[in-house]
This record gives C-alpha cells, sequence and structure tokens, in this order.
C-alpha cells in the first residue's frame, strides 16, 4: 500500500503582473510529498524554484488550482487561518539563516514554540533536545554571530522544525556553504528527516546533495517534471 501524500499540489497556476504583462511561473503545476519522503527541486534561477515553494508553503495563494496539506484544501482559507496552518504544520530552511542576531542559539529555537503557546520551560527542553540532535548542544548559549555558518544553518534547521511539522521546505539550504560542511549539514537534515517523518522539498543547485535524495525534480514551462 503507497503512503499517502501529505501534502499535494492540483493544478496549481501563479501570475504576476510585470510592466503590463502576464507573467505565468506556475501553469498547472501538480506535485505530491509523502511523510518521510525527501525531493530535490532543481531548476535554473529564474524558473519559478521560490514561487513553488511559497505557494506550497501558504506564502503566497495560488491564482488556480489547490494546495492540500493533510488532507485539509487550503487555497481559500482567511489570511489568519494560513498563518496558523503554516505556524503548525510547515518548517521554513533558507539559503541565509535569518536568525534572530540578539538571542542565543537556544533561544532563536525556542521562539516560534512560544508564540505557538509553549511554556519557556517546555520550549527550552525541546531546543536543546534539537541542538544535541543537530550535534551543536554544546553551542546552546551562542549568539550566532559566534557560530560558524554550519553551525548556523544547524540551528536554522532546528528552529524549523521546532514545532513539529508536517512540511519542510528548504531554499538552497547549503548554498552559503563549502562542500565539506554542506554535506555535514546535508546528512545532519536527512537524519531529521528519516526519524521524525517529515516531508521534505529542498531546492538545491548541489547536484550531488540532489543525488541523495528519494527523486529530484524540475521547474519546466510551469510545471513540476521529474527528472
Amino acid at each position: 500500500m503507497m503512503a499517502e501524500a501529505i501534502i499535494e499540489l492540483k493544478a496549481v497556476e501563479r501570475h504576476y503582473v510585470q510592466a503590463e504583462r502576464k507573467l505565468t511561473i506556475l501553469n498547472g503545476a501538480d506535485f505530491s510529498l509523502k511523510r518521510g519522503e525527501m525531493v530535490a527541486l532543481v531548476a535554473p534561477s529564474g524558473t519559478g524554484k521560490s514561487t513553488l515553494l511559497h505557494t506550497a508553503g501558504l506564502l503566497e495563494r495560488p491564482d488556480g488550482g489547490e494546495v492540500i496539506l493533510a488532507g485539509k484544501a487550503c487555497g481559500k482559507l482567511s489570511d489568519e487561518e494560513r498563518t496558523a496552518v503554516r505556524r503548525n504544520d510547515v518548517g521554513f530552511v533558507y539559503q541565509f539563516h535569518h536568525l534572530l542576531p540578539e538571542f542565543s542559539a537556544l533561544e532563536n529555537i525556542m521562539m516560534p514554540q512560544l508564540i505557538k503557546g509553549l511554556s519557556r520551560k517546555e520550549a527550552a527542553e525541546r531546543a536543546a533536545q534539537l541542538l544535541d540532535y543537530m550535534k551543536i548542544g554544546q553551542r546552546a548559549q551562542h549568539r550566532p554571530s559566534e557560530l560558524s555558518g554550519g553551525e548556523q544553518q544547524r540551528v536554522a534547521i532546528a528552529r524549523a522544525v521546532a514545532n513539529a511539522p508536517l512540511v519542510l521546505l528548504a531554499d538552497e539550504p547549503t548554498g552559503n556553504l563549502d562542500p565539506a560542511t554542506a554535506s555535514y549539514v546535508f546528512e545532519a537534515l536527512e537524519a531529521l528527516v528519516r526519524q521524525s517523518g517529515l516531508a521534505a522539498l529542498i531546492a538545491t543547485h548541489n547536484h550531488e546533495l540532489a543525488g541523495r535524495m528519494d527523486r529530484r525534480v524540475t521547474l519546466s514551462e510551469g510545471k513540476v517534471v521529474t527528472l
């Protein structure tokens, strides 16, 4: 029996208007992710990778079609409802870590949990566990400026999964790292996905890392195509 898709994009359309011209970025895009699956999104810049990630993660509304997360159609939800779904069910990791500079690694990971309503004690315990899992527990009290690039990105990954989301969306998460550090960060991310059963879509230009994922897709004429 095939695993059920945790997220599905069905005939998704996404258009922008630029200088009175209509630009079609996604044109009937279909895509699905199963629990515990890692999929590499490999496509040249400007083809719509970020748009696909933002639409899947409910940061942008589709102009047509539907985004279904855990069996729930999300395209017509109110902004407040979409925010609640993102907070609970979707984790984002970007090329730049976007950590809050005035807070420690531990506090950065606690932040989304506190926003969700967990107590400081619960949030701190979960954050410490994640730092240990990412093998940087000893750096818990360090601020981002005191961490290496690889350490900062591992904190960013831990923060993205702090609320135990169903889906992790990553946009070039190792793009700013040297090859050895990128491989180490990817190994930590992969272990986390396999252990937790997350569904992960990871945009990357790194073909070596893409080859280590379950499958690879690209974007062609606004559609998601398997490589």
